[in-house]
C-alpha cells in the first residue's frame, strides 16, 4: 500500500515582499541590457544594466542645474550641446575642456539623474519601450543600480505622502487662496521663492525649471505650502451642460393616428 503524502502549498506571491517600479526595467537591469527605455513620464539611459542618465518633461535638465546659478555660462553650455550628440557627451566635454569642476558635475548628475528617474518610473497608463544598444557607454559620470533608483523613487513618494496626500498641486497650476480670518503661518526663505511664482498659471515643474531647482524638491516645498494653506491647486472648470428646450408635445395628426394604430396591433 503507497501512502500518499500531504502535497506542498502552491507558491504564492509574498505581499511584503516589495515589488518593482518596472519589471521591464529589473529584467533589463538582470540581463545587463545597454539601451533606452522610454516610459509615459520619461526615460532612461541604460549602460550594462545601470541607469546612466535620465530625462523627463516634468523635471530641469542637467542644462539648468548647471546654468542658473552660475556654475556654468549658458554660452558655454550651448556650445558643447551644439558639438556633442545629448546632454550627457555635452557635459563630459565640457569636463574634459576643464570649464568644469568633476566635483559639481557629477553632484548636478546625479541629482538630475535622480529627479527626473522619479518622474520616469511614475505609475504608467502605456507599456514602456525599450531599445537595445550594442555599443556600452564608458564615460566619466557615474552610474546607479536599477535597485538604487527604484529604492530613493519609493521614498520620495512615501515622504509626498506624509506631507501631503493629496497629489493635486504636483501638477495642476497653484493659486494662493485667501481666506478671511486665517492668519497666515510663516515660511522659509526657499519656500518664499515658490511662494513668490505661484501665479495662477505655474505648475510646480514651471516654478522648479524657473528657479533652477530640482522637481521633486519643489514638489516638497508645494505639499508643505499647501498643507499650511499657502497654496492650492487650481480647480478644472466642468463646462456646463446646455439646457435644452422642452420637446413639444406631439401634434401632428399623422403621428398620432400612427400611435393609436400601434396601440390596437398590440392590443390583438
Amino acid at each position: 500500500m503507497t501512502v500518499v503524502g500531504t502535497p506542498p502549498p502552491l507558491p504564492v506571491r509574498d505581499k511584503a515582499a516589495p515589488r518593482a517600479l518596472s519589471p521591464m526595467l529589473t529584467r533589463l537591469a538582470e540581463e545587463r541590457a545597454t539601451g533606452i527605455l522610454v516610459r509615459e513620464h520619461g526615460t532612461l539611459h541604460l549602460a550594462r544594466g545601470r541607469v546612466v542618465h535620465a530625462e523627463s518633461p516634468l523635471a530641469p535638465g542637467l542644462d539648468v542645474l548647471l546654468t542658473t546659478h552660475g556654475t556654468l555660462a549658458a554660452t558655454a553650455w550651448q556650445r558643447a550641446a551644439a558639438a556633442s550628440s545629448g546632454p550627457l557627451h555635452a557635459a563630459e566635454l565640457l569636463l574634459d575642456l576643464g570649464l568644469l569642476p568633476a566635483g559639481a558635475l557629477e553632484l548636478c548628475h546625479l541629482d538630475a539623474l535622480y529627479d527626473a528617474g522619479y518622474f520616469a518610473l511614475a505609475p504608467s497608463s502605456t507599456p514602456g519601450r525599450f531599445r537595445y544598444d550594442g555599443t556600452p557607454r564608458t564615460g566619466p559620470l557615474p552610474s546607479v543600480p536599477v535597485v538604487a533608483l527604484e529604492r530613493e523613487t519609493l521614498r520620495r513618494r512615501l515622504q509626498l505622502h506624509r506631507l501631503w496626500p493629496d497629489p493635486a498641486a504636483d501638477s495642476a497650476p497653484l493659486i494662493r487662496p485667501d481666506p478671511p480670518g486665517v492668519p497666515a503661518r510663516p515660511v522659509t526663505p526657499r519656500q518664499r521663492a515658490v511662494l513668490d511664482r505661484v501665479d495662477g498659471v505655474r505648475t510646480a515643474t514651471d516654478i522648479a525649471r524657473n528657479l533652477g531647482r530640482q522637481a521633486f524638491h519643489t514638489l516638497v516645498d508645494v505639499r508643505r505650502l499647501t498643507a499650511a494653506g499657502h497654496v492650492a491647486p487650481v480647480t478644472p472648470r466642468v463646462p456646463a451642460q446646455p439646457v435644452l428646450p422642452p420637446t413639444p408635445p406631439v401634434t401632428d395628426p399623422d403621428i398620432a393616428l400612427l400611435k393609436r394604430l400601434r396601440d390596437a396591433l398590440e392590443a390583438l
